[in-house]
């Protein structure tokens, strides 16, 4: 699995580049949630010195993806079904407002764009026998298309800069497998067509209920796995 090319091709700067890494490592659970941050063993595994890498750690715990403990230093967020619910609750509220948006501003050219993308998660094997639904990060990801059609720069850096990479943790890691996949990509083609036909109303509504669904199957899934981690412990 890669991320968009575009999103690589940004990283010019050393911080830029280890913050690249760390990120979608971070995302995809290479580093585990919950696992301690270690300035050494991290210069080490990205081939960095100090400074850039403190500058992209930090940079790392704006989005949300690492944390800070008293007494214990910084740590890669834990994903809890409580954590996930305070997320999507915000989630839920401005990707709807977004969505509302963007069946208001997005260009026509904009819109083709996005049922050409669609089309493309379509094609792939594993979306069209409901195997798995992975999308890149970036302009590859149905989500990030659409809040960038509302054209609302505070939306678009709450949801595409602050937030965007911590819901795309809870995404990768335990909601883009399973039964839900031949349904989201339902769900996405059905805000789709109510963007492409200036229903805002409906695609906020759309919107709300595909988030919500998300987050259910995704706490069924944490639930799940801290009751195993208690009968094994």
């Amino acid at each position: 699995m890669t991320e968009h090319p575009s999103l690589l091709r940004q990283a010019i700067t050393a911080s830029d580049r280890v913050l690249y890494e760390i990120q979608r490592a971070i995302v995809e659970g290479a580093i585990p949630a919950g696992s301690k941050i270690s300035e050494p063993e991290l210069a080490r595994r990205f081939d960095v010195s100090r400074a850039p890498l403190r500058e992209a750690l930090a940079r790392l715990e704006r989005c949300h993806l690492i944390e800070r403990i008293p007494n214990a230093g910084a740590r890669v967020v834990t994903l809890t079904p409580e954590g996930l619910i305070a997320l999507y609750q915000i989630r839920e509220e401005l990707e709807g407002l977004a969505c509302r948006l963007a069946a208001e501003q997005m260009p026509a050219a904009e819109i083709d764009e996005l049922a050409a993308l669609l089309d493309q998660h379509l094609s792939t094997q594993r979306v069209r026998e409901g195997e798995s639904y992975y999308q890149e990060a970036g302009d590859l990801d149905f989500h990030y298309r659409v809040i960038l059609g509302s054209k609302n720069p505070y939306l678009i850096n709450m949801l595409c800069d602050e937030l965007y990479y911590l819901v795309r943790m809870y995404r990768v890691q335990m909601g883009m497998n399973g039964p839900r996949v031949s349904r989201a990509f339902d769900e996405h083609k059905a805000i789709l067509s109510a963007i492409a036909n200036r229903d805002g109303e409906l695609a906020d509504l759309l919107m709300r209920r595909h988030i919500a669904a998300s987050r259910r199957n995704i706490e069924k899934q944490l639930n799940e796995m801290q009751l195993a981690e208690k009968e094994h412990a």
